[in-house]
């Protein structure tokens, strides 16, 4: 399978709602690596690299993860970028 990254901003009520602890959570049981932290402006942005339907289906509970504690308003994301071969 291909691997791919995803550089990640989510916009709306996604600080002091756990939204960055569940999201590392959610990366962990789909094996995706990567960092996510809290922005100034308010919003999260993250970077998440592994295979490509596991990321993609990170970014699809990004767009509707439980909203009972957040409000999600938009995800913004560049086209996945294919990661190059660690071989030599």
């Amino acid at each position: 399978m291909k691997k791919v990254r995803a550089h990640v901003l989510v916009e709306g009520r996604v600080q002091g709602v756990f939204f960055r602890a569940c999201t590392q959570d959610e990366a962990r049981k789909r094996n995706v690596t990567g960092w996510v932290k809290n922005r100034f402006d308010g919003k999260v942005e993250a970077l998440f690299e592994g295979e490509e339907s596991d990321v993609a289906a990170l970014l699809g509970w990004c767009n509707s993860g439980p909203t009972i504690r957040w409000r999600v308003l938009s995800v913004l994301n560049n086209p996945l970028s294919e990661v190059p071969s660690s071989r030599h």
